[in-house]
């Protein structure tokens, strides 16, 4: 296995330990499980979807949208269905 090191919030710690707790494994399982599933999940994009997903929201607005620059995290969210 190989060591790694990473931050959590106080609330996401506070709950791992009590879920790990009352499933009687580790934090560390816990992570490394969930880890395994947002990769079998393939949640996270590889970056030709990225690449693709961002192709697809160029020209998706018209002429008549004009606060792309100050909304343009809304719009984004909406093309990739966040």
């Amino acid at each position: 296995m190989v060591r790694t090191q990473i931050q959590l919030t106080e609330r996401q710690a506070r709950e791992l330990k009590s879920v790990a707790h009352r499933q009687g494994v580790s934090v560390a399982e816990l992570i490394r499980r969930a880890v395994d599933k947002a990769l079998t999940a393939d949640i996270i994009p590889d970056r030709e979807e990225i690449r693709r997903r961002a192709r697809q929201a160029v020209g998706r607005f018209s002429d008549t949208v004009t606060d792309v620059a100050e909304h343009h995290d809304d719009y984004l969210a909406e093309a990739f269905g966040a």
